[in-house]
């Protein structure tokens, strides 16, 4: 069984690494469009973590391994999400759509003790697969063309321990490995022309970092309502991202095979401040197995970016999100609805890109529930999670793009006491 149980956990991570994840035409910009945090528990309360301890001993927290002290079962996630974004922009009044579908998430945690837990995990942090044609027609009759593509994704592997020092008290670490390749590629061509011209970026990354939360939490045992506080940095960056810059000219022969390739300028840099730094402190307040509401701040340092040759600021940004969950009444059988849990969140991003002067910013809604199974009790929730966000971003001023979204995710929890004993007997 643990042997079938690693072979599904590389062949699962195989096929996250090798899959197409669609995004943003914003995505053109750094390192893509970043997907981190996938979990469907996080994302359907509008992304809080940092001063969130699941009252169910079978959700881990990967966000701030320091809130993982009620943390007792082994717990095996697989999560898929579904993308659906709607485009629209002032120039020359332009529509469109893309929806995608992916594996977001697979986790493995287990407790090595009543106070040591841990939890390894893989997902996609941030994805290019975008294709944009822009096309002019002078007065002359001529056509101009340019044409913006990318594709690549970096995964994200990750390593998380969080230890109980006291009953109220708790730190956290998690290592975070990165890897992956990006790519983008500019060309223009115009009717009267005979080559294309093409500017190709590529990057090349391994990069590591490191996430230290803490997080306190006081019960009021004559009535079960707890207060909770927490915090996280993500720091000490070690990044190895080689950028290849190649501007060619050229014709396409079959199969995309560029010939009569003549080079312009090549040259290759390497790049030390992929990942810059992050922080977050949240603080929450619930009643035991009923109810939780949750707030948070997340800050990210701006860094500069090479694009297309070009330097670009990002800036300082900051997120605000606010939510909780609800559960009616787990000891009523009479009523499944009243076992399920429900998931409600917002959230406020301040975005770190400026373009023509023009803040690309985040906002939206999430909800979910989880669907438990027969087997399930409030102290072993294995279930169905089920989560959607719904939001918009960016600007369609100065003509930019403007981004409406749609996004469903789906996963189970498979969460039990028996499998932790077979791995440590």
């Amino acid at each position: 069984m643990k042997k079938f149980f690693v072979l599904s956990f590389i062949s699962v991570g195989y096929f996250l690494n090798a899959q197409s994840v669609g995004n943003s035409p914003y995505a053109a910009y750094g390192i893509g469009d970043v997907k981190y945090d996938n979990t469907i528990e996080t994302t359907s309360m509008g992304g809080i973590s940092t001063a969130y301890i699941s009252d169910f001993s079978s959700n881990f927290n990967f966000a701030n391994p320091a809130n993982n002290s009620n943390f007792e079962l082994t717990s095996l996630r697989l999560e898929a999400t579904n993308e659906n974004n709607f485009f629209s922009s002032d120039f020359n009044n332009t529509k469109s759509t893309k929806h995608s579908t992916f594996l977001s998430n697979i986790a493995l945690a287990f407790p090595l003790s009543p106070k040591v837990k841990m939890g390894i995990s893989y997902q996609p942090y941030s994805s290019k697969n975008y294709d944009i044609i822009n096309t002019q027609t002078q007065a002359n009759g001529d056509v101009y063309a340019n044409r913006f593509r990318g594709k690549g994704i970096l995964n994200m592997a990750q390593a998380a321990f969080s230890y109980k020092v006291t009953p109220q008290f708790s730190v956290g670490a998690r290592a975070n490995l990165y890897f992956g390749n990006l790519s983008d590629i500019n060309e223009f061509t115009a009717s009267n022309a005979e080559l294309i011209n093409g500017y190709e970026t590529k990057n090349s990354i391994n990069n590591f970092n490191f996430t230290l939360g803490t997080s306190y939490q006081k019960i009021n045992t004559t009535n079960d309502r707890k207060f909770t506080i927490g915090a996280t940095a993500t720091f000490g960056n070690t990044s190895d991202m080689t950028t290849d810059y190649r501007n060619t000219t050229y014709i396409y022969g079959a199969g995309d095979t560029k010939n009569l390739e003549t080079v312009i300028d090549e040259r290759s840099v390497s790049s030390k401040n992929l990942l810059p730094f992050q922080a977050s402190v949240g603080a929450g307040y619930g009643d035991e197995n009923r109810w939780f509401v949750s707030g948070q701040v997340d800050y990210k340092k701006g860094e500069n970016i090479t694009y297309f040759g070009n330097t670009l600021n990002y800036k300082d940004s900051y997120k605000i999100s606010a939510g909780g969950w609800y559960l009616p009444d787990y000891n009523n059988f009479r009523s499944y609805f009243s076992r399920m849990v429900y998931r409600y969140g917002a959230f406020y991003e301040k975005g770190s890109l400026e373009i023509a002067g023009n803040s690309i910013n985040r906002f939206g809604i999430s909800g979910g529930v989880v669907l438990p199974f027969k087997t399930s009790s409030v102290n072993r929730m294995s279930g169905i999670e089920i989560g959607f966000e719904a939001g918009k971003r960016g600007t369609a001023k100065d003509n930019l793009i403007n981004q409406n979204f749609v996004n469903l995710r789906v996963g189970f929890n498979f969460a039990d006491r028996w499998f932790g004993k077979n791995l440590y007997r």
